[in-house]
C-alpha cells in the first residue's frame, strides 16, 4: 500500500494529466477512477490523523492528556 505522500503525489499527477485535456475519453475515465480511489484513501488517512489529534484532550487544569484513539474497526 502506498504511503499518504505517494498517493497524494500520484493524485496530483493525475489531475495535471486530466487538466491538459489531451487524453482519449477511455484513458481519462481510467485516470479519473484511479484519482477517486486515491482521493478516498487519502481522505481516510486524513480523517484518522484528525481523530488522533482530537484525542489530545485539554483538561480542566490546563494540562493536555492523551486518550486512546478508537478507530471503530
Amino acid at each position: 500500500m502506498p504511503s499518504f505522500e505517494e498517493s497524494l503525489k500520484k493524485l496530483e499527477t493525475i489531475v495535471e494529466q486530466l487538466e491538459k485535456g489531451d487524453l482519449a475519453l477511455e484513458d481519462s475515465l481510467k485516470l479519473f477512477e484511479e484519482g477517486v480511489e486515491l482521493s478516498t484513501a487519502c481522505k481516510k488517512e486524513l480523517d484518522a490523523a484528525e481523530g488522533k489529534v482530537q484525542m489530545l484532550v485539554k483538561q480542566r487544569d490546563g494540562t493536555v492528556k492523551a486518550e486512546p484513539f478508537l478507530t471503530g474497526k
